[in-house]
């Protein structure tokens, strides 16, 4: 799968979010900012994220993701620190 396309799967999954995807060979990286997340611990942050790849997940056409989920709060203050994020 191209990183385009493990993006749009989470964005069409997530409406509104701002995804961006890095990687490839199935080992992907997500950061993905939502308002949504605002009151989630991370791991139903996580599994949201998840439930939007769970076809290409188990047939193996993406092995590996790690996930980065803020709200656009968290992100805003992360990002300061930040130096060429994805």
């Amino acid at each position: 799968m191209e990183n385009s396309e493990v993006e749009k799967l989470i964005a069409d999954g997530l409406p509104g979010a701002e995804v961006s995807v890095s990687g490839g060979d199935g080992h992907y990286e997500a950061r993905v900012v939502w308002s949504e997340f605002e009151g989630k611990p991370p791991v139903a942050r996580q599994k949201m994220v998840y439930a939007t790849l769970g076809e290409h997940i188990t047939s193996g056409a993406l092995h590996a993701l790690t996930i980065k989920a803020y709200t656009p709060e968290q992100w805003a203050q992360a990002s300061k620190f930040q130096v060429g994020s994805a």
